[in-house]
């Protein structure tokens, strides 16, 4: 079942977390915190340093903050998403690929740690060997080792 490309209908938060995401993260942005920071800092004089003055950046940061976070949060997801799915596209398309790991991201703590195993056991095998360019799969992973080296020690034995 292939999947049919879906109209880019983003919802208005989506889209309103988005922009905000990529405005806050700008050089613009930074330099409009850090002129408010310093014309905070330069006005302490002007209120004597009181508490009133304190709880200004104190209360306004702390929104800031804490409604960033959100946003941030929302446009991270996202980004989290679309990298998954491209991974779970790679894997899927590739022959030596092991299938197990597409939606590996929705696997139990302890599932993952035994995939962990796999692939310790695929770097034990792989350290004594002189190419660096081959792969390996958990499924199947000794049987396409000896494969993968048959294959290398052919190649560099042709004349």
């Amino acid at each position: 079942m292939k999947p049919t490309a879906l109209p880019h209908k983003a919802n208005f938060f989506e889209r309103f977390s988005g922009a905000v995401t990529k405005a806050t993260g700008s050089t613009p942005a930074f330099i409009i915190a850090l002129a408010a920071v310093l014309g905070w800092a330069i006005s302490g004089p002007l209120f004597h340093f009181s508490e009133q003055w304190q709880l200004v950046i104190n209360t306004g940061t702390t929104i800031i903050t804490f409604l960033m976070v959100f946003l941030i949060q929302k446009a991270q997801n996202k980004d989290s998403l679309a990298i998954q799915l491209k991974l779970n596209e790679l894997v899927a398309a590739h022959e030596y690929a092991s299938n197990r790991l597409v939606n590996v991201e929705n696997m139990t703590e302890d599932e993952l740690k035994v995939i962990k195993k796999y692939y310790c056991k695929l770097s034990e095998m792989t350290k004594n060997e002189e190419s660096l360019q081959q792969s390996h799969s958990i499924d199947e992973a000794q049987e396409n080792h000896e494969h993968k080296k048959q294959k290398d020690k052919h190649k560099h034995l042709k004349p």
